[in-house]
């Protein structure tokens, strides 16, 4: 029974309808609709999802589109999350002149050329391609110079993949990989791993060790607060306005009836 209605849930949402929206989010018309989260429903098809115009924030992690298209009307988009799709053209995003953060992590996207109609969004500061955390990627980050190609493409990003390229840890991070670099090629002779029987460790075994980061972890669970949060706005607006409704029609029937002689 629960399989029956998972599969019925998944050929409700194949295509997104302006019932749908208007349902999930308690808005009465599209264009008041600021926030959309649509994760793991199934979606092949956005379609009306282009006439919520006023649209600031999507999130479509976990669907199956392919076609674009419906986002190119969202000029007021500013942080859009499309990993885990089927996505290998993103040329309707040229026209998102405000965005600002792209996910495309664990698409099809297959060369660097593709990115090149993002290269007029001057807000665009964050891009991610690839998520080491949930192994999702794209065929373009196979190719050895992809890092350097898209940091030569896009001058003005500031994180790359989660990781910051320039502004405050950057300069440490990069300074790290050259010392990591340059500690592994005075490792090696002539191809052979050099062996100091010995030395020994100056500090006791697992110092070094690098701790997991909770960042996700807190960054998810903020994510999933402000969802909270905003669902429990729109129910506080809707209960205001269904109140304000009623007194306006007890007060109605409040008023004396006058008789004219």
């Amino acid at each position: 029974m629960d399989c029956k209605r998972d599969k019925e849930q998944d050929a409700e949402y194949e295509k997104v309808t302006a019932l749908q929206l208007k349902s999930r989010t308690g808005e009465f018309d599209l264009e008041s609709i600021l926030f959309l989260k649509l994760r793991v429903l199934g979606i092949h098809d956005l379609g009306c999802i282009g006439e919520c115009v006023n649209l600031e924030r999507l999130d479509l992690f976990g669907n199956n589109v392919t076609n674009l298209g419906p986002l190119s009307s969202l000029r007021l988009l500013s942080v859009l999350n499309l990993s885990s799709n089927r996505i290998s053209n993103i040329e309707p995003l040229r026209s998102c002149e405000n965005l600002q953060t792209l996910n495309l992590a664990g698409n099809v996207i297959s060369s660097t050329e593709s990115l090149h109609c993002l290269v007029s969004l001057k807000k665009l500061e964050n891009i991610r391609l690839r998520d080491n955390t949930y192994n999702y990627s794209n065929p373009v980050c196979r190719s050895a110079s992809y890092r350097a190609v898209v940091l030569e493409m896009f001058p003005n990003i500031k994180v790359l993949d989660g990781e910051r390229v320039v502004g405050r840890g950057s300069e440490l991070y990069q300074l790290c990989k050259d010392i990591d670099d340059t500690i592994k090629a005075g490792s090696y002779k002539n191809g052979q791993l050099i062996e100091h029987p010995d030395c020994k460790p100056w500090v006791e075994d697992g110092y070094w060790e690098i701790k997991r980061s909770n960042n996700a972890i807190i960054e998810e669970a903020y994510k999933q607060f402000n969802d909270v949060l905003h669902e429990c706005r729109l129910l506080n607006n809707r209960a205001t306005h269904v109140i304000s409704q009623t007194e306006r029609s007890m007060s109605l029937k409040k008023q004396p009836k006058q008789y004219a002689i």
